[in-house]
């Protein structure tokens, strides 16, 4: 039986930028460039740019410290299409959990030219160096990018909740900050679709509203209905 998410209310991420050699991307080289040589034939314009993995972590209070290397995109996604296999990472990236003024949560669906097609998830994305800053690494930022590209909407049509969630789900590290809007979810969908109507190759193909669990769909991670379950039953 697969254990459940651990969810933790965190006040703040301390992530700082620690390179070292990752094994598994150097023991595995042969096999990943191959993996890598299929995914492209069916999703030619994936690119292998660079990621970020965390590669220690510890709490110690209310705080997440960790420290991150940096790899392939193709080492990360045959890391991942294998099932996340003990290789002393993890997959901890920012989400955004957009909650709309009546109380639903907004989530997207990822597009069939996606690596995940047809997941439905909260907008966020794997980090990449763009998101280190002085040595450390700025999940915030991360976030806030991955939610402008995803949805069009930027920090000043939200107001953020202080504190993060952390979900953590064997290698991933879901750390989730809550974005209230004003506007209905309704409204909020319409809003968001226009962004992806006016983009000419929208990482997402539609925008699910969550009212409660009878909205959940089984292409939603457990990380997301972990977080999702938490959140309606403590309103």
């Amino acid at each position: 039986m697969t254990a459940a998410p651990t969810i933790l209310r965190l006040d703040r991420l301390e992530l700082a930028f620690a390179p070292r050699p990752w094994p598994f991307a150097e023991e595995r080289r042969r096999e990943i460039d191959a993996f890598f040589a299929a995914l492209k034939r069916d999703v030619p314009w994936l690119w292998n740019g660079r990621v970020l993995l965390l590669h220690e972590q510890a709490i110690d209070g209310r705080v997440f410290r960790g420290a991150y290397l940096e790899t392939d995109y193709a080492s990360f996604a045959a890391w991942r299409a294998w099932g996340r296999p003990a290789a002393g990472v993890c997959d901890c990236f920012g989400a955004a959990a957009v909650v709309a003024a009546d109380g639903a949560v907004l989530l997207g669906v990822m597009g069939a030219h996606t690596a995940n097609a047809g997941r439905i998830y909260f907008p966020c994305g794997t980090p990449d160096p763009v998101d280190i800053v002085d040595g450390k690494v700025d999940l915030d930022a991360s976030l806030t990018r991955e939610l402008k590209e995803e949805t069009g909407l930027d920090r000043r049509d939200v107001a953020a909740l202080p504190g993060w969630t952390t979900v953590m789900d064997g290698a991933l590290v879901a750390q989730i900050r809550i974005l209230r809007s004003p506007l209905t979810a309704d409204a909020l969908r319409a809003r968001m679709l226009a962004h992806l109507a006016r983009e000419p190759r929208p990482e997402l193909a539609d925008i699910r509203i969550v009212r409660g669990p009878d909205d959940f769909e089984p292409a939603m991670p457990s990380f997301v209905t972990a977080f999702l379950k938490r959140h309606f039953r403590e309103g």
